[in-house]
């Protein structure tokens, strides 16, 4: 999974999809977030829950240890090792939401410049990404070290050769139980090592090579770059 997604919609458009009747305490705001091309670092809206409250909260994009100073923080997290390796052991238990509107990969096809493609839901709903992080809750305050992980597991060589990972996505019903903290640690391993979203549930389409630049925003970054361009 390369480093960027778009959450465009409002926090309220979410938490629908998410269908989730617990109250809602909403620290991310009533408007839409109109980020088309949000990168690593970028405050981006994540949804967990305490108690009997969902919470969404703005959290930036990447996390990492206090005691791993000489490296950059992480983005993702591989499926594969998140429930057992040090690494993320101390935000393991924190089980979060994002929910984006698409993400971008970019491919080799032989040109000079590698091709954007933008990753979507075949019924246009939004993706809601396994999380885990360090954020606000009852007994943490806001923190410079606060920061959230997309889960990522190997797309089976690829969707259609783009890239080799890809988020681990989960339906409503698992985004809920995952969210649940009384969930035990070997069930929420369970859920994002089998029971992510399948590769049909996606399409794909080339986008202009505008999306390269993170200071580029707008709708037009999330359009066909050619009028047949679905895959």
């Amino acid at each position: 999974m390369c480093g960027r997604i778009s959450q465009y919609d409002g926090i309220h458009d979410f938490v629908a999809a998410l269908s989730m009747p617990n109250p809602l305490v909403n620290s991310a705001g009533d408007r839409p977030f109109e980020r088309y091309n949000a990168a690593p670092t970028t405050q981006l809206a994540i949804f967990h829950q305490e108690g009997e409250y969902l919470l969404a909260d703005m959290v930036r994009w990447g996390w990492r240890p206090h005691w791993a100073k000489d490296r950059a923080a992480p983005i993702n997290a591989r499926v594969e090792k998140v429930a057992r390796g040090p690494f993320f052991r101390a935000i393991w238990p924190h089980r979060a939401i994002i929910a984006i509107n698409n993400w971008f990969e970019w491919v080799d096809e032989g040109g000079p410049k590698k091709q954007p493609y933008l990753i979507r839901r075949r019924d246009r709903s939004p993706i809601l990404c396994a999380a885990i992080g360090q954020y606000p809750n009852a007994e943490h305050e806001p923190s410079e070290h606060d920061g959230f992980v997309i889960i990522t597991a190997d797309s089976a060589g690829g969707m259609v050769d783009i890239h080799d990972r890809r988020p681990v996505t989960l339906s409503p019903e698992l985004a809920r139980e995952w969210l649940d903290p009384a969930k035990p640690k070997e069930r929420a391993e369970q859920m994002v090592m089998h029971q992510g979203e399948p590769t049909e549930a996606f399409e794909w389409f080339k986008v202009d090579r505008a999306i390269g630049n993170v200071r580029n925003q707008g709708p037009g970054l999330i359009k066909p770059a050619e009028e047949d361009g679905l895959f």
